[in-house]
């Protein structure tokens, strides 16, 4: 009976492997494979070896895209988590709402990349709600057009995903929240501890392991946007919008048509996401251990 465990457990093993390697796995290297070819549409392509990844260190295209993405990653996961947590210490310590609030802080999240796009297209279009808003209250030096100045297009559409995300990050967080000992936080309150002195001592140190799991999804998530920049700006203004999953649409879909370049920068990005999101977790479960 024990020598039939390892079959067993093949067998349950069996139909999950070979979906993975077959939605996951053969993709991935086809890609791979792509990317040392020269490829274009209508054209097989021929191998080439290294010579596309010796031409993205020297491509003034993929450096500005890369760094785009980097800034607009770390920016929302920052603000995002930040915002997140102090959605989810304000739930945690209203009882009464609590439910209602969590419901309704994800409402957000349930809505569809695109759709939101289009709302907030019409928010921040010149004549849109917020620089109504801005005009009403006397701020007009404060109106922008938000998606067409490329010193602002990047961070607005930043917001939208912190928006669309924040509620998530509370959710997680939250849940955190609701495995807190409460002898040790009621020990806190009795020795007189201010908010501030029970948070940073008792609640921030035990919500590492909500931490973790928000700072790497959201640095995964966000590392990989594409659907907002697409429909809010399409790249621009100027292509300060325009990150590394966008470059990938632009030079197999705008008109270069070149698969192998294409699946070159998004090895390029695969890498990226696998190394910051391995690094980022490495020290936080570093973090975890040693509280």
């Amino acid at each position: 009976m024990i020598h039939r465990k390892p079959l067993t457990a093949a067998l349950f093993l069996a139909p999950a492997l070979a979906i993975y390697l077959l939605i996951v796995a053969y993709p991935l290297f086809q890609g791979i494979s792509l990317s040392l070819t020269d490829s274009k549409v209508g054209n097989a392509g021929h191998f080439v070896g290294a010579a596309n990844y010796a031409k993205l260190a020297t491509d003034g295209d993929v450096v500005r895209a890369l760094g785009i993405t980097v800034v607009y990653a770390a920016v929302v996961v920052v603000v995002q988590n930040g915002i997140g947590l102090l959605l989810a210490r304000a739930l945690y310590n209203r009882p009464r709402v609590r439910r209602l609030g969590n419901a309704l802080v994800l409402v957000p999240t349930l809505m569809s990349a695109v759709m939101a796009a289009f709302i907030w297209n019409s928010l921040l279009s010149p004549d849109g709600s917020i620089n109504s808003l801005l005009r009403a209250a006397g701020l007009d030096a404060l109106t922008r057009v938000w998606l067409g100045d490329p010193a602002t297009a990047l961070w607005a559409i930043a917001l939208v995903n912190i928006w669309m995300f924040a509620g998530y990050s509370a959710s997680i967080f939250l849940a955190g929240y609701m495995n807190l000992p409460s002898d040790l936080l009621d020990a806190a309150r009795v020795d007189g501890a201010s908010g501030w002195q029970r948070f940073t001592a008792v609640e921030w140190p035990l919500l590492a392991p909500a931490l973790t799991v928000n700072i790497t999804l959201s640095l995964i998530g966000s590392l990989k946007v594409f659907e907002l920049p697409l429909v809010m700006t399409n790249g621009g203004p100027a292509g300060s919008t325009t990150t590394l999953t966008m470059l990938i649409f632009f030079k197999i879909f705008g008109g270069q048509g070149s698969f192998a370049y294409g699946a070159t920068i998004a090895t390029l990005l695969l890498v990226v996401v696998v190394v910051l999101a391995s690094t980022t977790q490495a020290l936080l479960r570093r973090r975890e251990d040693r509280i």
